[in-house]
């Protein structure tokens, strides 16, 4: 899909800047790579960091200081586990800002995205607010604090990877800061908890739904070419 690292992209003049996906798993890049493709208004690559926020902030980083990727705008996206009460696994949470034991990442474009997954993805809820980061796999008691603070859902790579963005390469941290954004799927939520994605209906949805969210992040991109306010 519009490229890998290691292939120039060769940006036009008047498109978009580069996009870079950031996802965890094989699955999560498979889903990602097999959906629908057209609609990209300039060079777009998924990228399979690893699980956990070590290898999101190691692989992001790397992606970042390639010349050809250097200015891309990036969503990290994936699986999550949802943290509301009502959540099902297929819904989708866009971030309004990830957290971290590193800080917090404003996300630019929430409301944007919501109505373009509205579209994309119709039939299936979508959740604003809040996504934390963790190092492991939250589960029970943990959750509950964590939705306590404001959280609607946790992952372990989105919040390392926006903030890693926002701090790599020549864009800074002003108005021309790197456009970032975070698109999750739940896989689980308090109602729903899963032991292994891909095994039981609720992962299959959500997988289902992952596939479909690229024409959403494509409208995000094109987005980027308007004035920024």
């Amino acid at each position: 899909m519009g490229g890998e690292p290691g292939r120039d992209p060769a940006s036009r003049p008047g498109t978009a800047p580069p996009l870079l996906i950031a996802c965890a798993l094989g699955i999560e890049r498979f889903a990602l790579r097999s959906g629908d493709r057209g609609g990209a208004p300039g060079p777009v690559t998924v990228v399979r960091t690893g699980m956990g926020p070590a290898h999101a902030r190691r692989t992001v980083a790397r992606v970042l200081g390639e010349e050809r990727w250097a200015d891309a705008a990036v969503i990290a996206s994936g699986f999550c586990a949802g943290l509301a009460p009502g959540m099902h696994p297929g819904d989708l949470i866009v971030a309004e800002e990830t957290r971290g034991p590193d800080g917090t990442t404003p996300c630019v474009g929430t409301e944007l995205l919501v109505k373009a997954l509205v579209r994309a993805v119709p039939g299936r809820t979508v959740h604003t607010g809040p996504l934390s980061g963790s190092d492991h796999v939250v589960r029970g008691p943990e959750r509950a604090a964590l939705r306590a603070t404001g959280a609607i859902a946790v992952d372990m790579e989105s919040a390392a990877t926006l903030l890693t963005a926002r701090e790599a390469g020549r864009l800074g941290s002003g108005p021309d800061a790197r456009p970032v954004a975070a698109v999750r799927v739940v896989v689980d939520a308090p109602e729903h908890e899963l032991v292994r994605i891909g095994t039981v209906r609720g992962g299959i949805s959500a997988f289902r739904v992952l596939r479909a969210v690229l024409p959403a992040f494509f409208e995000w991109h094109r987005s980027l070419l308007l004035p920024r306010r």
